[in-house]
C-alpha cells in the first residue's frame, strides 16, 4: 500500500497587529533578527515620528515562516517610501525559505501600491529576485566581544589602545541609565553632534519612544566632565549583541578623548551584561566614521540594500553625503544650535 502524498501548505501573506505575540516570538527565535525587526521598534518609530507601521507575516499551514516590518514613510521634502525598517540600518525580510521571501516581497509591493507609494526599500535581509540591489556604499562593522576588561582592551589595536588609555587619564565620569537626566543629556549631545555634521536631528520623542519600548534592552551611556556631558550613546541589546546606535560628542569630546572612553566603557558594560557581540553599525565607505571603526579593529563587511520603484518614478535620495545636498549640509553646519534643534525634527521625521 502506497503512503499518502504529503502536500506542502501554500504560503500566504497578511498584515498582523504589532502586539500579536507570534511576531515577537518569531523575531526572538530567529538567529538573523536584529532589534529593528522587533515590533517594538516599529511602534516606537510610529509614536516618535508619526510614520505609520505595517507588519507583514508569511504563513504556511498556520505557522509563521517569515516576517517583514515596514514603515510608511512620507515627507514633503524627500517623497514617500515603504521602508524596512524605518529609521534603521537593518530590518529587511526575515524568512526561512525562498517562497516566503518572494511572498513577503510581493506583499510589500502590493501594500505600497495600495497606499499610493512608488517605492519599497529593504535594508538588509534577503534580496528578492528582480529587485535593484545597491552595494558598495555602506559597510557594517561587528565582531565578537571579549568577556572581561583586560581582554577587551587587548583586542583593540595598539594605536587605538593608546587613545583609550589616554582617555582613562582624564577626569571623566561614566554614567549609564535611561532616566530623564540621561535622556536630556544624550539629546543635547547628539543634537549638537549631528548639527556639526550638517544633518537635522531626529525628534527627541523618537529616542524616548525607543527607550520606553525596549525597556531594559536599551540604555544610555554618557561621558561627562565636571557635570557637563561630552559624549553620549543610546544602545540597544538584542540576542547577545549590543548595538550602539545613536551616539555623538560635543566639540570638547575630541580633545578629552571622550568618544574613545565612551565606546570602551560600553564594551565593558555590555560584556558585564552578558553580551557576546559588538555591532558598531554601518558607515559610508571612505568617511571618518568608517576609518574610526577600522581603527578599533573592526573589519568592514559590505552591506547590500534592495529596492523596487514603480516604472517612471524616481527613488528617494536621503543620504546626507550625496552631492545634491552639499550646499544644504554646509549651511546647516553654520546654524545656531537652537535654530537647528527647532528646524531639524520636522525635517528629520520624514527621512525614515
Amino acid at each position: 500500500m502506497n503512503a499518502p502524498t504529503r502536500v506542502a501548505a501554500a504560503t500566504s501573506v497578511r498584515a498582523l497587529a504589532l502586539d500579536d505575540p507570534r511576531l515577537a516570538a518569531f523575531v526572538s527565535a530567529h538567529p538573523d533578527a536584529t532589534p529593528f525587526h522587533r515590533p517594538g521598534w516599529l511602534a516606537a518609530v510610529e509614536r516618535g515620528c508619526g510614520q505609520k507601521a505595517h507588519y507583514l507575516a508569511a504563513d504556511a499551514g498556520g505557522v509563521i515562516i517569515g516576517v517583514l516590518p515596514l514603515t510608511e514613510t512620507r515627507s514633503p521634502l524627500f517623497g514617500s517610501a515603504l521602508v524596512s525598517s524605518g529609521f534603521a540600518v537593518d530590518g529587511g525580510i526575515l524568512a526561512s525559505d525562498a517562497e516566503a521571501i518572494a511572498a513577503l516581497a510581493g506583499g510589500a509591493w502590493d501594500l505600497a501600491r495600495t497606499l499610493g507609494i512608488d517605492s519599497v526599500e529593504l535594508r538588509g535581509g534577503a534580496a528578492p529576485d528582480g529587485w535593484q540591489v545597491n552595494e558598495g556604499v555602506y559597510a557594517g562593522f561587528a565582531r565578537d566581544l571579549p568577556a572581561d576588561e583586560a581582554s577587551i582592551l587587548a583586542a583593540v589595536p595598539r594605536k587605538q589602545r593608546a587613545e583609550v588609555r589616554r582617555a582613562l587619564t582624564f577626569d571623566l565620569d561614566v554614567r549609564i541609565g535611561s532616566g530623564e537626566a540621561d535622556r536630556a543629556d544624550h539629546y543635547r549631545v547628539y543634537a549638537e553632534s549631528v548639527r556639526n555634521l550638517g544633518t537635522p536631528v531626529f525628534p527627541r520623542a523618537l529616542f524616548d519612544a525607543v527607550l520606553d519600548a525596549f525597556g531594559t534592552d536599551a540604555d544610555i551611556l554618557t561621558i561627562s566632565r565636571k557635570g557637563a556631558p561630552l559624549a553620549s550613546v543610546l544602545s540597544l541589546y538584542h540576542n547577545g549583541t549590543v548595538y550602539p546606535y545613536w551616539g555623538g560628542g560635543v566639540f570638547e569630546a575630541r580633545q578629552r578623548r571622550a568618544n574613545d572612553l565612551m565606546y570602551f566603557a560600553l564594551m565593558r558594560h555590555a560584556a558585564e551584561r552578558g553580551m557576546r557581540r559588538f555591532d558598531f553599525g554601518r558607515s559610508k565607505t571612505g568617511t571618518g566614521a568608517y576609518a574610526f571603526k577600522k581603527n578599533w579593529g573592526f573589519d568592514p563587511a559590505p552591506l547590500s540594500y534592495a529596492s523596487r520603484t514603480a516604472e517612471g518614478a524616481a527613488g528617494r535620495e536621503i543620504n546626507p553625503l550625496s552631492p545634491r545636498y552639499r550646499l544644504q549640509t554646509a549651511i546647516w553646519r553654520k546654524l545656531p544650535l537652537w535654530a537647528a534643534n527647532r528646524l531639524g525634527p520636522p525635517i528629520a521625521r520624514g527621512l525614515g
